[in-house]
C-alpha cells in the first residue's frame, strides 16, 4: 500500500527512493533536470547515493536547459557539466531560445521553452526537483489567478508530458525546503571529511531568486513568512490543501469521462448531446476535452464566451475560437478541435517519400497499376493550399467539377478544407486529399505501369503538449 501524504519520508534520499522504486524496472532510464540550483543538486546527490548503495545498475543521466537569459547562464552550464563529470553522469545541455517579448511574459516563455526541451528528452522518467514549499507557492499563485480545482491542485507528482515523451516525476514534492537544507548540511559535512576542499558540495544561486518584483519570489520572501507568524508550517498546510483539491479535480475528471460517452468522438463533440448536459457539466466536459488534447486552459471569461456561443450555435453562422495553435470550430452540428492552417506556402515535390504539411505530412508510396502515373508526374510538382476556384475530375463518368462542390458532397468539414493539401503537376490539379485523383487522360497509372499513391496524415491531436 502506498504511503499517505502525511507519512511520506522527509529526507531527500528516502523520498526519492519511495517515489522512484515502484516505477523502476530493468533498463528504466532516469534523467534529472539539472539547473545547478540547490534543489536540483540535492536531487542529483540523492540519486547518486541511491545508485551507489541500492541501484548500482541505475541508468542515470542529466539534462541542463540553457535559457540564455542570465549573464551567468554559461557559468551555470559549466558548473553542471563539471558536477556530472565528477559523478560520471552523462549530461545533455540543451540551448533554447526564449522570446523576451512574449505576450504571456518572460517567465511563461522560458517555461514553455524548457518544457519543449523536456518533451524531446530521450528517457523514460524525467525528474524535477520541485519540493513542498514550491507546491505551496504554486497554489497561492494559481489562487491569485482565479484558477479552478485543477489549477489549485498545483503540481502533480507524476504526469505524462506528451505522446511518446518521458513521464515527469517530482520525487521531492512532499519534502520541505528546510528538510532539503538540513540534509545538504549533513551531507556537506560528510563530504568534507572524505574529499579535498576543492571538491566541496556546492550549488548555484540564481540572482533572480531575490527579485521580489517576480510574483513567486514576492510570495516566497514577503507573504509566506508573514503567514508563518500566525500559522505553523504554512507550506505543509497549503500543500495539504492542494492534495485535497487534486482529489476534487480527479472526481471532476471522472464525471467528465462519463459525460463524454456519446458526446466526444476523437477531436470533436456532438453539440446536441453536449447541450443536454447541465451548464456546470458542459463547462466541466469542455475543460476536460481541452486538457485531453493537451491545450492550455483559456481564462474563465474566454471559456464562458465559448460556452455561450455554443449554446446559441444554431443562431450563429460558424463559431470559431483560437486557443494556442488550435481552433474550436462548429461544423455540421459538431464542435471540432482543429490545427490552425499553416501559411500558404508551396512545397516542391521531387520524388521524396513524404512532405511535411500543416503539422502532419503527405506520403508518396510507389506502386504498380494504381494512383497517379509516374510518367505523368514529370515536371513541376507542388503541394499547396486551396485558393478557391479549383476544379477536378475524380470520376471518369462525370465531367470536371469545382472542388468546392466535391467537398460539400463528400461532407468534408470546413476546418479540414482549410488545411487539406492539393497536389499540382505542371499547373494542373491532379490530387486533392479526401477527394481523389484526377481521371483526366494519361494521369492514372495503367495496368502494369508504375504509379504513386498519395495519402495525407493530418497533425496529431496532442501536438500541444
Amino acid at each position: 500500500m502506498a504511503a499517505t501524504r502525511n507519512s511520506r519520508p522527509s529526507d531527500p534520499v528516502s523520498a526519492v527512493a519511495a517515489a522512484l522504486a515502484p516505477r523502476l524496472t530493468e533498463g528504466t532510464r532516469v534523467c534529472i533536470a539539472l539547473s545547478g540550483g540547490r534543489d536540483s543538486v540535492a536531487l542529483l546527490h540523492a540519486l547518486v547515493d541511491l545508485r551507489s548503495k541500492q541501484w548500482p545498475r541505475l541508468r542515470l543521466s542529466a539534462l541542463h536547459v540553457h535559457h540564455g537569459l542570465s549573464p551567468q547562464a554559461d557559468a551555470w552550464a559549466a558548473f553542471c557539466a563539471q558536477l556530472c563529470l565528477e559523478h560520471t553522469i552523462p549530461l545533455r545541455c540543451e540551448r533554447v531560445t526564449v522570446a523576451r517579448d512574449a505576450p504571456a511574459g518572460l517567465e511563461a516563455a522560458a517555461r514553455q521553452a524548457r518544457y519543449a526541451a523536456f518533451v524531446a528528452c530521450d528517457t523514460d522518467w524525467l525528474l524535477l526537483a520541485h519540493h513542498r514549499d514550491d507546491q505551496a507557492e504554486t497554489l497561492l499563485l494559481n489562487l491569485l489567478r482565479g484558477a479552478g480545482a485543477h489549477g489549485l491542485s498545483a503540481m502533480p507528482e507524476d504526469r505524462p508530458l506528451a505522446t511518446r515523451a518521458p513521464r515527469l516525476l517530482r520525487p521531492l514534492l512532499h519534502t520541505s525546503r528546510a528538510a532539503i537544507d538540513d540534509w545538504l548540511a549533513v551531507r556537506g559535512a560528510r563530504w568534507m571529511e572524505h574529499y579535498a576542499k576543492e571538491h566541496r558540495l556546492a550549488w548555484i544561486e540564481d540572482e533572480s531568486n531575490d527579485e521580489t518584483a517576480l510574483r513567486r519570489n514576492f510570495l516566497r520572501h514577503e507573504v509566506l513568512p508573514v503567514i508563518g507568524q500566525q500559522v505553523a508550517d504554512p507550506g505543509r498546510m497549503l500543500a495539504r490543501a492542494a492534495g485535497h483539491l487534486a482529489e476534487m479535480a480527479s472526481l471532476a475528471d471522472e464525471v467528465a469521462a462519463s459525460d463524454a460517452d456519446g458526446v466526444v468522438d476523437g477531436r470533436s463533440l456532438c453539440l446536441a448531446a453536449f447541450g443536454r448536459l447541465s451548464p456546470q457539466r458542459r463547462s466541466n466536459l469542455l475543460r476536460h476535452f481541452l486538457r485531453l488534447h493537451g491545450l492550455r486552459m483559456p481564462d474563465a471569461r474566454y471559456l464562458a464566451e465559448i460556452l455561450r456561443q455554443l449554446r446559441e450555435a444554431s443562431l450563429l453562422a460558424m463559431p470559431d475560437f483560437a486557443i494556442d495553435d488550435w481552433r474550436l470550430q462548429v461544423t455540421r452540428g459538431r464542435l471540432w478541435l482543429v490545427p490552425r492552417s499553416a501559411a500558404s506556402v508551396d512545397r516542391r515535390w521531387c520524388g521524396q517519400p513524404e512532405l511535411p504539411w500543416s503539422g502532419g505530412c503527405v506520403r508518396f508510396t510507389t506502386t504498380v497499376g494504381e494512383g497517379l502515373s509516374q510518367r505523368a508526374l514529370r515536371g513541376m510538382a507542388v503541394l499547396r493550399h486551396r485558393q478557391g476556384g479549383e476544379t477536378l475530375r475524380p470520376d471518369m463518368k462525370r465531367p470536371r467539377r469545382t472542388l468546392k462542390k466535391l467537398l460539400q458532397e463528400a461532407g468534408v468539414p470546413q476546418w479540414k478544407r482549410d488545411a487539406m493539401p492539393l497536389f499540382w503537376c505542371n499547373g494542373r490539379l491532379v490530387w486533392a486529399a479526401d477527394i481523389g485523383y484526377a481521371c483526366d487522360e494519361g494521369m492514372l497509372a495503367a495496368a502494369g505501369e508504375p504509379g504513386w499513391l498519395l495519402s495525407w496524415q493530418p497533425a496529431p491531436s496532442n501536438s500541444a503538449g
